[in-house]
């Protein structure tokens, strides 16, 4: 078993013993909370940098899909490999 295999395992296993308590339950929550609000969003942005974004894509060239054309086709259209 690979090692991301024995570690699910073993949480599972712990969390099922823990779910036995309401009181550990409420404390495992609030720690995988603060656990889960550590790690960094790479989508998050300031307000500065999402506008400097937008200017930055009004100067390159735009492109808008057709009436009835799907995603794939317009990627397709648009040089995409797909």
């Amino acid at each position: 078993m690979n090692q991301t295999a024995t570690i699910n395992a073993e949480f599972f296993h712990n969390l099922g013993v823990i779910a036995q308590d309401e009181e550990l339950m409420k404390r495992v929550a609030n720690y995988v909370r603060r656990l889960a609000a550590k790690k960094e969003d790479p989508t998050l942005m300031t307000k500065e940098e999402f506008f400097a974004k937008v200017d930055k894509a009004k100067l390159g060239k735009s492109a808008a899909m057709l009436p009835n054309e799907n995603l794939v086709e317009f990627l397709r259209r648009q040089g995409h490999d797909i």
